[in-house]
Protein backbone atom coordinates (compact mmCIF):
# COMPACT_ATOMS: atom_id res chain seq x y z
CA UNK A 1 0.00 0.00 0.00
CA UNK A 2 1.12 3.53 -0.74
CA UNK A 3 -0.04 6.54 1.28
CA UNK A 4 -0.30 10.27 0.78
CA UNK A 5 -1.49 13.17 2.88
CA UNK A 6 -3.12 16.14 1.18
CA UNK A 7 -2.71 19.16 3.39
CA UNK A 8 0.28 20.30 5.41
CA UNK A 9 -1.41 22.37 8.10
CA UNK A 10 -1.73 21.27 11.71
CA UNK A 11 -3.55 17.98 11.01
CA UNK A 12 -1.52 17.04 7.93
CA UNK A 13 1.75 17.75 9.74
CA UNK A 14 0.57 15.82 12.80
CA UNK A 15 -0.22 12.79 10.64
CA UNK A 16 3.14 13.07 8.85
CA UNK A 17 4.80 12.93 12.29
CA UNK A 18 2.97 9.70 13.10
CA UNK A 19 4.05 8.10 9.82
CA UNK A 20 7.65 9.23 10.43
CA UNK A 21 7.59 7.99 14.03
CA UNK A 22 6.65 4.54 12.75
CA UNK A 23 8.92 4.52 9.68
CA UNK A 24 5.98 4.21 7.28
CA UNK A 25 6.65 6.00 3.96
CA UNK A 26 4.09 8.65 3.05
CA UNK A 27 3.88 11.45 0.51
CA UNK A 28 2.64 14.87 1.56
CA UNK A 29 1.26 17.52 -0.77
CA UNK A 30 -0.42 20.89 -0.67
CA UNK A 31 -1.62 23.47 -3.17
CA UNK A 32 1.60 25.49 -2.78
CA UNK A 33 3.84 22.74 -4.17
CA UNK A 34 6.65 20.47 -2.92
CA UNK A 35 9.16 23.25 -2.23
CA UNK A 36 6.89 24.67 0.46
CA UNK A 37 7.22 21.36 2.34
CA UNK A 38 11.04 21.30 2.54
CA UNK A 39 11.27 22.31 6.20
CA UNK A 40 8.78 19.62 7.26
CA UNK A 41 10.31 16.82 5.19
CA UNK A 42 13.84 17.76 6.31
CA UNK A 43 12.71 17.64 9.93
CA UNK A 44 10.87 14.32 9.66
CA UNK A 45 13.35 12.35 7.57
CA UNK A 46 13.41 10.10 4.54
CA UNK A 47 10.07 8.36 5.03
CA UNK A 48 8.19 11.64 4.41
CA UNK A 49 8.35 12.78 0.77
CA UNK A 50 7.10 16.11 -0.56
CA UNK A 51 4.92 15.60 -3.63
CA UNK A 52 2.85 17.51 -6.13
CA UNK A 53 -0.89 17.03 -5.84
CA UNK A 54 -0.83 14.85 -8.96
CA UNK A 55 1.79 12.57 -7.40
CA UNK A 56 -0.18 12.38 -4.16
CA UNK A 57 -3.32 11.35 -6.06
CA UNK A 58 -1.53 8.22 -7.31
CA UNK A 59 -1.30 6.69 -3.80
CA UNK A 60 -3.51 3.73 -2.89
CA UNK A 61 -4.71 5.58 0.21
CA UNK A 62 -5.14 9.36 0.16
CA UNK A 63 -5.68 11.21 3.45
CA UNK A 64 -7.59 14.50 3.29
CA UNK A 65 -6.20 16.87 5.94
CA UNK A 66 -7.61 20.02 4.40
CA UNK A 67 -10.42 22.42 5.31
CA UNK A 68 -13.77 20.81 4.56
CA UNK A 69 -14.60 23.61 2.14
CA UNK A 70 -11.65 22.56 -0.08
CA UNK A 71 -12.61 18.91 -0.56
CA UNK A 72 -14.67 19.44 -3.73
CA UNK A 73 -11.80 21.27 -5.44
CA UNK A 74 -9.46 18.38 -4.64
CA UNK A 75 -12.03 15.77 -5.71
CA UNK A 76 -12.60 17.52 -9.03
CA UNK A 77 -8.96 17.21 -10.06
CA UNK A 78 -9.56 13.53 -10.96
CA UNK A 79 -12.60 12.29 -12.88
CA UNK A 80 -12.77 8.92 -11.13
CA UNK A 81 -10.98 7.91 -7.96
CA UNK A 82 -11.01 4.25 -9.13
CA UNK A 83 -11.62 2.40 -5.87
CA UNK A 84 -8.91 4.31 -4.00
CA UNK A 85 -9.41 4.63 -0.30
CA UNK A 86 -9.82 8.24 0.75
CA UNK A 87 -9.50 8.98 4.46
CA UNK A 88 -11.66 11.87 5.57
CA UNK A 89 -9.69 13.47 8.44
CA UNK A 90 -11.65 16.72 8.11
CA UNK A 91 -14.09 18.41 10.46
CA UNK A 92 -16.99 20.65 9.56
CA UNK A 93 -16.42 23.55 11.95
CA UNK A 94 -17.93 26.67 10.44
CA UNK A 95 -19.74 24.73 7.71
CA UNK A 96 -23.45 25.63 7.54
CA UNK A 97 -25.63 22.61 8.32
CA UNK A 98 -27.62 23.15 5.11
CA UNK A 99 -24.42 22.47 3.13
CA UNK A 100 -24.48 18.93 4.53
CA UNK A 101 -28.13 18.48 3.57
CA UNK A 102 -28.86 16.32 6.61
CA UNK A 103 -26.13 13.85 5.66
CA UNK A 104 -23.02 12.77 7.55
CA UNK A 105 -20.07 14.87 6.37
CA UNK A 106 -18.28 11.72 5.19
CA UNK A 107 -21.20 10.89 2.92
CA UNK A 108 -20.94 14.40 1.46
CA UNK A 109 -17.23 13.77 0.86
CA UNK A 110 -17.95 10.36 -0.69
CA UNK A 111 -20.36 11.93 -3.17
CA UNK A 112 -17.59 14.32 -4.31
CA UNK A 113 -14.93 11.59 -4.68
CA UNK A 114 -16.49 9.46 -7.43
CA UNK A 115 -15.36 5.84 -7.24
CA UNK A 116 -13.55 6.21 -3.89
CA UNK A 117 -14.11 4.22 -0.72
CA UNK A 118 -14.24 6.94 1.94
CA UNK A 119 -13.36 6.19 5.56
CA UNK A 120 -13.58 8.65 8.45
CA UNK A 121 -10.76 8.73 11.02
CA UNK A 122 -8.01 10.95 12.46
CA UNK A 123 -10.53 13.76 13.04
CA UNK A 124 -11.49 13.38 16.67
CA UNK A 125 -8.34 14.67 18.39
CA UNK A 126 -6.98 18.21 18.44
CA UNK A 127 -3.99 18.41 16.07
CA UNK A 128 -1.47 19.02 18.89
CA UNK A 129 -2.56 15.78 20.55
CA UNK A 130 -2.76 13.93 17.24
CA UNK A 131 0.94 14.73 16.69
CA UNK A 132 2.06 13.22 20.01
CA UNK A 133 3.06 9.63 20.66
CA UNK A 134 -0.25 7.75 20.98
CA UNK A 135 1.04 5.85 24.02
CA UNK A 136 -0.31 7.46 27.17
CA UNK A 137 -0.58 6.27 30.79
CA UNK A 138 0.21 2.66 29.87
CA UNK A 139 -2.39 2.54 27.11
CA UNK A 140 -2.89 3.88 23.59
CA UNK A 141 -5.04 6.77 22.42
CA UNK A 142 -8.25 5.57 20.79
CA UNK A 143 -8.89 6.41 17.15
CA UNK A 144 -12.37 5.72 15.80
CA UNK A 145 -12.87 4.45 12.24
CA UNK A 146 -16.09 4.31 10.23
CA UNK A 147 -17.19 4.14 6.62
CA UNK A 148 -19.64 2.46 4.28
CA UNK A 149 -17.21 -0.15 2.87
CA UNK A 150 -16.21 -2.89 5.31
CA UNK A 151 -13.05 -3.91 3.41
CA UNK A 152 -11.82 -0.30 3.39
CA UNK A 153 -12.67 0.01 7.09
CA UNK A 154 -10.57 -3.08 7.83
CA UNK A 155 -7.58 -1.76 5.85
CA UNK A 156 -7.71 1.61 7.59
CA UNK A 157 -8.21 0.03 11.01
CA UNK A 158 -4.92 -1.82 10.44
CA UNK A 159 -3.18 1.42 9.41
CA UNK A 160 -4.45 3.20 12.53
CA UNK A 161 -3.02 0.33 14.60
CA UNK A 162 0.32 0.50 12.74
CA UNK A 163 0.52 4.20 13.57
CA UNK A 164 0.30 3.29 17.26
CA UNK A 165 -3.31 4.19 18.05
CA UNK A 166 -5.92 1.83 19.49
CA UNK A 167 -8.42 1.60 16.63
CA UNK A 168 -12.09 1.11 17.35
CA UNK A 169 -14.21 0.45 14.30
CA UNK A 170 -17.68 1.92 14.33
CA UNK A 171 -18.38 -0.22 11.27
CA UNK A 172 -20.62 0.96 8.49
CA UNK A 173 -23.44 2.07 10.76
CA UNK A 174 -25.12 5.42 10.20
CA UNK A 175 -24.55 6.25 13.84
CA UNK A 176 -20.79 6.41 13.19
CA UNK A 177 -21.25 9.71 11.43
CA UNK A 178 -23.33 11.11 14.28
CA UNK A 179 -20.80 10.00 16.89
CA UNK A 180 -17.84 11.55 15.05
CA UNK A 181 -19.53 14.55 13.44
CA UNK A 182 -19.72 18.13 14.59
CA UNK A 183 -21.18 18.10 18.08
CA UNK A 184 -20.98 14.31 18.29
CA UNK A 185 -20.02 12.85 21.68
CA UNK A 186 -16.74 11.32 20.46
CA UNK A 187 -15.28 14.39 18.79
CA UNK A 188 -12.25 15.95 20.54
CA UNK A 189 -12.18 13.25 23.20
CA UNK A 190 -8.82 11.92 24.37
CA UNK A 191 -9.81 8.35 25.21
CA UNK A 192 -7.05 5.91 26.20
CA UNK A 193 -7.50 2.16 25.81
CA UNK A 194 -5.57 -0.16 28.11
CA UNK A 195 -4.80 -3.71 27.03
Amino acid sequence: MTYSIIGSGKVGSALARQFARNGIPVGIANTRGPLSLAALTNELGDSIVAQSLEEAFSADIVILAIPFSAHRDIAGKIANWNDKIVIDAMNTYGVPLEELGGRASTDVVASAFAGAKVVKTFNQLPAALLAKDPVQDGGRRVMFVWGRDQDANTIITKLVDQLGFAPISLGTIDEGGKLLGLGGPLILQNIVKHQ
